[in-house]
């Protein structure tokens, strides 16, 4: 039996706005499960919800074998972080840990064995005479998360508790608070919107976008295989470069600008009658034939993969993350065939990594390459796309085009 388990639960508000929509997920016993999305895309309304702080409109929330839509907040077995710490400034740091075993009447050597226990995994010794006005951001950070650890509960739920930190501490945070769950070896919940914290937290991360899931997976699955654009666009740092155009069926990406509108009469063109107005589009496009000198060449086990699924020559979005987007001369030679000039519009030095900012005809392209093979300023140069790395995804859709939505895309026709 999961610890946690979301069926079909949706939050409708009195005047009609819904913030979340079918949330499903199953929870297991010691997961870090990271809610992370933009800003009112649902995820703090749906951590509220399982804390209790906003009423479920339909669907399930069990926790611990047990259904507790109707439980009030004390009654679940959880214990809420929030983001402004919540600590009362009258308190000592003791008191402010012991306060919600004093309210539920703990023996006094109990609560003062799980006051310790708690200060003492978080370093808290030294500080637990001092009042929150005496202690930094960390520490206070540290109390709030202490209050929550002397309950023991059944889940942790952490509402973006390190978004007031400065980056810095926010890093050693991180580190805490991953050391923290491994020793306790709890269940937690956790909402950001930063997803340098969900890839380095998660064991699994939820993203939503506008009240609806968009993918659940662990971070090294989201990031290598992205389930639709947003998700790709959402989850890395810089995101994945999107270039839009079509697959040809000599396999060459080929950017859009080298193709007429598919208009609804070009879409019902044979492939005949589609080449003939290609070729008479690119005869008298200018830009149209420098996109097809821009061509990239596609990887066999994507192409087939397009093929079999009958996307070839149409609409497509190639999608790569910066990683991908290469510039020393061992890749350019593994991908001849997958090279593009271009002008370096700016270049960022980030420390051992160079941003590079350009275009592949009218796409935005980053690339962030290894210092070592920055050599000054760039103009123009060479780059190339690594065939392995790219993805593909329906224009209309938006999903990543992967073997099992064959079928799906049948029945469409």
């Amino acid at each position: 039996m999961s610890d946690l388990i979301l069926r079909n639960v949706n939050k409708i508000y009195p005047n009609g706005v819904q913030a979340v929509f079918d949330f499903n997920i199953d929870i297991e016993h010691g997961e870090f499960i990271v809610l992370a999305g933009p800003s009112g895309c649902g995820k703090s309304t749906t951590l509220r919800m399982i804390a209790g702080l906003e009423e479920i409109s339909s669907g399930d929330l069990i926790i611990n074998g047990k259904r507790v839509n109707d439980l009030a907040p004390k009654d679940r077995d959880i214990a809420m972080v929030f983001q402004n710490y919540a600590l009362y400034a009258h308190m000592t740091v003791y008191q402010n840990l012991a306060f919600s075993l004093t309210i539920r009447k703990v023996d006094e050597d109990e609560k003062h064995r799980r006051v310790m226990q708690a200060a003492e995994i978080l370093g808290l010794v030294p500080y637990l005479n001092r009042k929150p006005k005496q202690l930094s951001g960390g520490q206070r950070q540290r109390v709030a998360v202490g209050r929550a650890i002397v309950r023991n509960p059944f889940v942790f739920l952490l509402d973006e508790p390190l978004s007031n930190l400065d980056a810095k501490l926010r890093g050693t945070m991180r580190k805490e608070l991953m050391t923290l769950h491994n020793r306790l070896n709890a269940t937690f919940i956790y909402v950001t919107h930063d997803q340098i914290e969900a890839l380095t937290l998660a064991t699994r991360i939820v993203v939503m976008s506008e009240g609806r899931v968009q993918q659940i997976a662990t971070p090294k699955e989201m990031f290598d295989n992205p389930e639709n654009l947003f998700v790709a666009g959402f989850i890395g740092t810089p995101p994945m470069n999107f270039c839009y155009g079509r697959v040809t069926k000599d396999g060459y990406f080929i950017s859009k600008e080298a193709f007429p509108q598919a208009t609804e009469e070009y879409k019902a063109m044979s492939e005949e009658e589609k080449d003939k107005v290609d070729k008479e589009f690119i005869k008298n496009n200018e830009l149209a034939e420098k996109a097809l000198a821009c061509k990239v060449k596609v990887s066999k086990e994507k192409f087939e993969l397009l093929k079999s699924q009958g996307y070839i020559n149409r609409d497509i979005v190639m999608a790569i993350r910066p990683e991908y987007v290469c510039l020393e001369e061992a890749k350019l030679k593994e991908n001849a065939d997958a090279i593009f000039d271009c002008e370096i519009e700016l270049q960022e030095m980030l420390g051992s990594y160079y941003l590079l900012y350009t275009k592949y005809m009218d796409n935005n392209v980053i690339a962030k390459v290894d210092v070592r093979d920055v050599r000054g300023k760039l103009g123009n140069v060479k780059l190339c796309f690594d065939k392995d790395k790219m993805h593909f995804f329906d224009a209309q859709t938006t999903r990543r085009i992967r073997p099992e939505e064959y079928v799906g895309i049948k029945e469409e026709k």
